[in-house]
């Protein structure tokens, strides 16, 4: 057991070299645009940590919080159409409110723009990894922020905290910090429960966690506290330690570097995935899903076997082979995502067979197996 939980928090801080950042609209924009002091403060605890050795990767939000204030469109939901002529606007404004406050601290930033297919394409995933790798040997901040401007749903990340926890795999990060409105997880809402309580650390996100979190979205900002828990869930099978924490108290970066008692620390999972499968199982939309029998779930699950098309029950959704699918239990709880050696028509036609029988009902075989052990990740 545990005796001192300061313990976990120093260690969890201890020989960190890379962190990344990731800037809520709630805190950088709270009323639809930039706060005057918000940057030249960000980047002096920044500037100050490069300083000491440590490498900075800013994920901000803000863009379309700070267009939309500009071209005049009213608080509330906004069409797809309208974030992205309000990102196009916001974006510029708010990367030169990055570049003012770098430079007076004699630092350069760089503008990276990702939608999630620039993380599912394994070339451009490692293309963008070898731009952040140069910039950061270079002194130089990335200041990352989805590509609203074209993003649309099918090739949206849809959230920044999520595209925080993407990136922090991306360039092999040490730390992920979400920095938001709130000082961390609560066992209850803290807007709706005065006696609701801080919790210090998760060691392993589980189903309380989930209900814990809830859904605290604000007017600017994008699901709130159950997309930070979902955030540290990626970051955690990454190997990555993540801390939610209060982005509007002055010294709370330099306070989590050095291992203090705020926010929240979600711990990294015992069992990490390579980098391979960390693509496959976060960087990757499904484009459908098998529904496995109860054999199958059991084969994938806890004996770490490839899923043969005998424990195929259901298909859904159209897809070729190659793409990512995910691999649900009968009730359609989704336990693993993989990359399938047929698609969906294919599939359609051999669910149930033995392997034995794939070539002669379909003419030809890829693979004994719908989805390889070594192309399947287990959530």
């Amino acid at each position: 057991m545990v005796k001192d939980l300061s313990d976990v928090r120093k260690t969890a801080v201890r020989g960190v070299r890379r962190v990344v950042v990731k800037v809520g609209s709630s805190i950088l924009a709270p009323e639809g645009r930039p706060k005057a002091a918000f940057l030249p403060r960000l980047a002096a605890v920044v500037a100050r940590q490069m300083g000491q050795g440590l490498e900075m990767v800013l994920v901000s939000s803000g863009a379309i919080a700070t267009g939309r204030a500009l071209i005049g469109l009213a608080r509330g939901s906004l069409s797809v159409q309208d974030k992205q002529a309000a990102a196009a606007v916001g974006q510029g404004l708010l990367i030169e409110g990055y570049r003012r406050a770098f430079s007076r601290r004699l630092r350069k930033v760089a503008q990276v723009l990702l939608t999630h297919d620039d993380l599912a394409d394994r070339r451009r995933f490692l293309n963008a990894r070898c731009t952040l790798q140069l910039l950061l040997q270079r002194g130089i901040v990335p200041v990352i922020n989805e590509n609203d401007t074209v993003s649309t749903e099918e090739i949206r990340v849809g959230d920044n905290d999520n595209l925080a926890a993407l990136v922090s795999t991306l360039v092999e990060a040490d730390l992920l910090v979400l920095l938001t409105n709130t000082n961390g997880l609560h066992d209850r809402d803290p807007g709706r429960s005065e006696g609701a309580q801080r919790i210090p650390i998760v060691m392993n996100i589980d189903e309380g966690t989930e209900k814990a979190a809830g859904s605290t979205a604000g007017v600017f900002s994008v699901g709130g506290m159950a997309t930070k828990v979902e955030a540290a869930r990626k970051a955690a099978r990454s190997g990555i330690p993540t801390v939610v924490a209060d982005g509007r108290s002055p010294g709370i970066l330099d306070e989590v570097l050095r291992g203090e008692d705020v926010g929240t620390l979600f711990q990294p999972a015992p069992r990490v995935l390579d980098g391979r499968k960390q693509w496959i199982a976060f960087s990757i939309k499904p484009r459908g899903r098998i529904v496995l029998d109860a054999g199958a779930c059991r084969a994938v699950t806890e004996h770490g076997r490839s899923l043969l098309p005998s424990g195929v029950i259901r298909v859904e959704g159209e897809f070729e082979r190659g793409d990512a699918v995910s691999l649900a239990d009968p009730s359609g709880r989704d336990l693993a995502r993989g990359l399938t050696n047929y698609g969906s028509l294919d599939l359609l036609r051999i669910k149930g067979l033995r392997s034995s029988a794939i070539e002669a009902v379909l003419g030809y075989k890829f693979a004994d197996e719908i989805v390889h052990r070594n192309n399947l990740v287990v959530l």
